[in-house]
């Protein structure tokens, strides 16, 4: 949710945030609405107030002028109750439409109208050259038995699969190091409900607009959903509380199961453990004071953290500056971390590094009082750590052998009782 005073001293700046985001939403006509509404409010209050007043005199008045006053009032009274109906109208459009409207991408930003216009700004490790065929990891799945494809989709269908032996223990092993690495860090390790109220879900920005994409739990309760990422649960974890400013910042690593219907995405990376419904995530959560120079510093840190982990991983991976048509409702800045895939010969995304300034705080009412005692909205910041299994993709196909075993990196190895290869 945007700041309405500043919508209303700079509506221009708002529509071609929409324009550059590629969202279709009128901001002059919200405007109006705007307008319109605040005029009305003013009316109701108008005759609120002169309602109260004539109540307050027609006890002490006597004869006609009674009379008059108590005419005044029945007349009075259906107008005031059509007035407040034609509001609670228009607000019910306008708080709606608040819900819509994107936050200012940070001018660092790139134009763009997807993904294909992300700018790259710096690669990392070296892309793996090999002397033989190399497999795919879903051809390493099989050949080591490491997953089944075929039976996941067979008992809950398509993009679900099975991690079976070491494939299994090579999931939990990267979860494993996510966490002590981060926990390490000072974050604070959280384990989240994997079920969501609306409220979460639409502070944080994923309603209105995400519905499709999100799992209801059941069809007579509307207000109960399965998270695609634990940033919905950690960011919502302190809505409509008022925060000391000597307890921020607020460092949190949620690691959760996520659940995603992949809605839109027919026919779409299909293949194998990129695009799944089901799968896992530690993710980073920061709250922080309205600084834009305390959040960039916060991105920096926690877009390195993920960094770090995919260096102890020896994966080669790329930053990207997110341009504006691939950003979301919310962000303000953005960078993704794409990692070496062979089979898709590609780097190809594993993490998303979002800065939202004071938006999902507005919509949460997440707060703090400053040190002069004013109370503020907080900034959010979150980024993945780690999601598997589709960072098993690259860890499969990367350090994968000649003999047609995988290599497993060194800070791994004590997560698998030392075990330094899978064959």
């Amino acid at each position: 949710m945007i700041d309405l005073n500043d919508l209303r001293s700079r509506p221009e700046v708002y529509q071609k945030a929409c324009e550059r985001k590629r969202i279709n939403f009128d901001i002059p006509a919200f405007v109006a609405l705007d307008a319109t509404r605040r005029e009305m409010l003013g009316d109701v209050e108008q005759l609120r107030a002169k309602q109260n007043t004539l109540s307050k005199e027609v006890p002490k008045l006597k004869g006609e002028e009674k009379t008059a006053r108590l005419a005044e009032l029945k007349e009075l009274s259906p107008r005031l109750k059509d007035l407040e109906k034609n509001l609670a109208d228009i607000e019910e459009t306008w708080k709606r439409q608040q819900l819509l409207i994107p936050s200012i991408p940070h001018p660092d930003v790139p134009d763009g109208k997807d993904d294909t216009e992300n700018v790259e700004l710096r690669c990392c490790g070296e892309i793996p050259k090999f002397d033989f065929a190399p497999k795919s990891h879903v051809e390493l799945g099989l050949a080591l038995n490491l997953l089944d494809l075929e039976r996941g989709a067979k008992i809950a269908g398509a993009r679900n699969y099975f991690l079976k032996g070491d494939g299994a223990r090579l999931h939990h092993a990267v979860l494993s190091l996510a966490r002590d690495f981060i926990a390490a860090k000072g974050y604070t390790l959280m384990e989240p409900p994997h079920i969501v109220n609306y409220e979460a879900m639409m502070g944080t920005g994923y309603f209105p607009g995400g519905e499709e994409m999100a799992y209801h739990l059941d069809e007579r309760d509307d207000n109960s959903y399965l998270i695609g990422t634990s940033e919905v649960a950690l960011a919502a974890y302190h809505a409509q509380e008022i925060l000391r400013a000597e307890d921020l910042p607020l460092r949190y690593a949620g690691y959760s199961a996520c659940y995603r219907r992949e809605a839109g995405s027919y026919g779409k990376d299909t293949h194998g453990l990129y695009r799944v419904h089901q799968f896992y995530k530690v993710e980073q959560v920061v709250v922080c004071e309205a600084s834009e120079e305390t959040s960039a510093a916060f991105h920096a840190e926690i877009l390195a953290n993920a960094q770090s982990v995919l260096q102890l991983l020896e994966l080669p991976y790329r930053v990207v500056a997110v341009c504006s048509g691939d950003m979301g409702q919310g962000q303000v800045y953005k960078n993704d971390i794409e990692t070496w895939m062979p089979s898709r010969s590609s780097y190809s995304e594993t993490h998303s590094c979002s800065t939202l300034h004071d938006f999902q705080a507005r919509r949460l009412q997440l707060r703090y009082k400053d040190e002069n005692g004013k109370v503020r909205f907080c900034h959010t910041l979150n980024n993945t750590l780690i999601a598997s299994p589709r960072i098993l993709i690259p860890l499969l196909e990367v350090h994968q052998q000649a003999d047609g075993s995988v290599r497993i990196p060194a800070a791994l190895r004590s997560y698998l009782g030392g075990q330094e290869k899978i064959a």
